[in-house]
């Protein structure tokens, strides 16, 4: 494709295209109306920084790793995504001499040792995307921070600016109030999610390069962005630097974590009082999850530093950047290539991520080159939340019997069980991980007698980052069984007969891989299976469950999170 040809389609997600006299945008906003009015789950992907610095590889030209880029449009495609996003470092530098490297034909028809721009090579790279439907919501990083990128990146990517032809289903979009940052820092609408993305850089006017004050006059815009969105609706905010980094010291509000306190307490108060899910961003190359508190302590996020897509993977400092006890780590995996499905069902929303091995020994290394083997990606964290449910932070240690919750009439409660303090329970840094229990709620679904509670959290937290293992890591899933635990969940009487009570068939219930009811502890790893007509004793180990019909609840030991119901 020459450059004519991807200017007029690629970068416009092949705006104008007829097909049977309708244009194919409003076709996928028609069948992406369709798809969100059926109330069925439906996902989005996100991804981090791309840079690549062997500038006369084929496989990823422009320093950006198209390679690696290429392999997770094909992942994000087969999953049904309906957009993708990317939380900056689209590039590693931003003008590039046109390599002469054996096997390599230029997209734009370039000649060998032109000097070019190298934006619109990632925007090429996002043609595969276009081709299934699928939008593409990027920001800025700071290898593209400058005056020139800051103008160039709205005309690649004009959805970042609502253009109708480029948003593939997205129903709003919402411009920042700054000029210099419009089509920069920007908000969109897809379903019942709002994602806010925020530039921290030189805006179009040459203007705010001050890394200290970039995001000061922008917090008012983020406050009311958040706070104006439909009723019901999920939000994230993403930017390329994190509140708290781990190799990085510079971040959002500046050089380090403790840089501007009044700001960060402003806008961590913000996300916090407006359910905001997770502040997502980039720039470690690593994937990290820790709650964040604000510094007065008045306000807690989640955030995720998102994993390399790039050349480069880097170490956590060996002295944290949090000096001030503001961080909590949940999980942490270094030195592999990953990305994220989100999956929103409703009120209930479920993050994946996903890794591969670099193709190297484990370690941390600096590709030169595609992995020969090509990539293998493993299911490595699974973790949600619901607007409807709530949170629970479980140290190491400490007892789950603090996890209880109510909907419809239906309550949750755990009755046993606390977070066994494990050797792999830490961070690279050796600071111990906190599990994040998470509840949601579905209603009653037809031949139940109870609400459904979803529950997430309960699962051994991840850590992977010891650079002496050896082999292509990761080479598995990893594992969804935790501690053992005491769900109850109470039961309308009326919804079942007494006789029933008594045969076993009627308990806790959990949906299987496949989407079916099964009794909870039949997916449980071990245990045996044993009814009990009566309350939970202390005797009654992993695998039994019983009814309770003093209490009216039903009741199971468990080694697995899920989706439960009384049935």
């Amino acid at each position: 494709m020459n450059r004519r040809e991807f200017l007029k389609t690629g970068s416009l997600g092949l705006a104008g295209l007829a097909l049977g006299g309708q244009s194919l945008p409003w076709l996928i906003d028609q069948a992406v109306a369709g798809s969100l009015a059926s109330g069925q789950p439906w996902k989005f992907g996100v991804m981090a920084d791309t840079q690549w610095s062997n500038k006369n590889d084929p496989d990823s030209p422009a320093t950006c790793a198209v390679n690696i880029i290429e392999a997770l449009n094909q992942q994000f495609i087969a999953a049904g995504v309906k957009f993708v996003v990317q939380v900056g470092d689209l590039v590693n530098t931003e003008t590039w001499n046109v390599t002469s490297a054996a096997g390599y034909t230029d997209p734009f028809g370039n000649a060998a040792g032109t000097a070019v721009r190298t934006l619109p090579y990632r925007a090429w790279a996002a043609q595969s995307l276009y081709d299934h439907g699928i939008g593409f919501f990027p920001l800025r990083g700071n290898h593209e921070g400058s005056q020139t990128a800051a103008n160039e990146l709205p005309a690649l990517f004009p959805q970042t600016l609502g253009e109708a032809d480029a948003m593939y289903g997205v129903s709003k979009v919402v411009a920042s109030t700054i000029d210099g940052l419009k089509g920069l820092s920007y908000a969109f609408d897809f379903g019942n999610v709002r994602i806010v993305m925020l530039d921290q850089f030189t805006r179009k006017d040459g203007s705010g390069a001050d890394n200290s004050t970039a995001m000061l006059d922008q917090l008012a815009w983020v406050d009311n962005v958040l706070a104006d969105r439909p009723a019901g609706s999920h939000a994230f905010v993403m930017a390329h630097k994190n509140l708290i980094g781990q190799n990085h010291a510079d971040c959002l509000f500046g050089a380090n974590a403790t840089t501007n306190p009044e700001a960060r307490n402003q806008f961590i108060g913000s996300l916090q009082a407006n359910q905001v899910g997770l502040y997502l961003g980039g720039h470690d190359h690593m994937h990290h999850r820790s709650l964040i508190a604000s510094p007065d302590r008045s306000a807690q996020t989640q955030q995720i530093i998102c994993s390399s897509n790039s050349y480069k993977f880097y170490i956590p400092k060996g002295t944290p950047n949090d000096t001030d006890g503001c961080e909590t780590v949940v999980a942490q995996e270094l030195f592999t290539i990953g990305y994220y499905l989100f999956t929103v069902d409703g009120p209930c929303l479920t993050v994946e991520f996903y890794s591969s091995s670099h193709g190297e020994d484990y370690g941390d290394v600096d590709l030169t080159a595609s992995p020969l083997a090509g990539y293998q990606f493993f299911l490595r964290e699974r973790f949600g939340y619901s607007l409807n449910g709530k949170q629970f932070d479980i140290a190491n240690g400490e007892s789950y019997t603090k996890v209880q919750d109510s909907h419809a009439g239906t309550t949750a409660k755990i009755l046993s069980g606390s977070n066994a303090d494990t050797a792999g329970d830490q961070d690279y840094n050796g600071r111990a991980e906190t599990k994040t229990v998470r509840t949601g709620w579905r209603d009653r679904p037809t031949g139940a007698a109870s609400a459904v509670l979803k529950l997430w959290g309960m699962a051994e937290n991840l850590s992977l980052f010891d650079g002496d293992l050896t082999g292509m890591l990761p080479d598995s899933d990893a594992s969804t069984v935790g501690d053992v635990y005491v769900l109850s969940l109470s039961y309308d009487a009326a919804a079942v007969r007494p006789s029933f009570l008594r045969t076993g068939d009627f308990a806790v219930y959990a949906k299987d891989a496949d989407g079916n009811w099964v009794k909870a502890v039949e997916l449980n790893d071990g245990g045996t299976g044993k009814f009990v007509y009566g309350p939970w004793k202390a005797k009654h180990g992993l695998g039994c469950y019983g009814v309770d019909p003093s209490t009216r609840t039903v009741w199971a030991v468990l080694n697995r999170d899920g989706e439960f119901v009384a049935r």
